[in-house]
């Protein structure tokens, strides 16, 4: 009886160092340096020459689906290293105006529905977040830190027990590059 193999192959850029230390990798770029451990998955890694091979050998469906979901980290670090992510948060309000800070690791929302303790989004691991005017742009090189982090700001200004249709108050996520 054959074995039956699940792989995918992920082409490294010239510009792109990538290294393979068990199941660890790091990518290294011009905007910055990811590492991230996959030995959790339990599957095979190999890196020769540009090219890294990931692959399961019998898999039942979870070990077989995980293959594309690292092969897809990867390339989302080998993105990340290159050309960066970028959200884009707008902020919405109509009946009391909100103040939005940055303070260290965490993004103050003041005046929230008129409210007067402030509201905390904590900012996770390296992504950087501004303020500019309606807008707050969350940057960083690894979409899982950068994508929280938005996803925490605009969790932070979920309405409970109000009407939603009328109450549209918030920080909501427009744009992802």
């Amino acid at each position: 009886m054959a074995a039956t193999v699940v792989e995918n192959i992920v082409k490294v850029p010239e510009d792109v160092t990538l290294s393979l230390e068990g199941r660890r990798v790091t990518v290294a770029g011009e905007k910055g340096q990811v590492v991230k451990n996959f030995s959790h998955a339990g599957l095979e890694m190999e890196f020769e020459g540009d090219e890294l091979r990931i692959w399961a050998v019998n898999p039942r469906k979870l070990r077989a689906s995980l293959v594309n979901t690292i092969t897809a980290h990867v390339n989302n670090m080998i993105k990340g290293v290159t050309q960066g992510f970028t959200y884009k948060l707008k902020i919405v309000f109509v009946h009391f105006p909100m103040t939005v800070r940055v303070q260290g690791k965490k993004v103050s929302i003041q005046n929230f529905i008129g409210e007067r303790k402030n509201r905390d989004a904590s900012i996770v691991g390296t992504a950087q977040v501004r303020v500019e005017g309606e807008d707050v742009i969350v940057e960083g090189i690894d979409l899982d830190e950068v994508a929280q982090t938005a996803a925490n700001i605009q969790q932070a200004t979920k309405i409970r027990r109000k009407d939603l249709r009328k109450f549209l108050d918030g920080i909501y996520v427009y744009s992802k590059e």
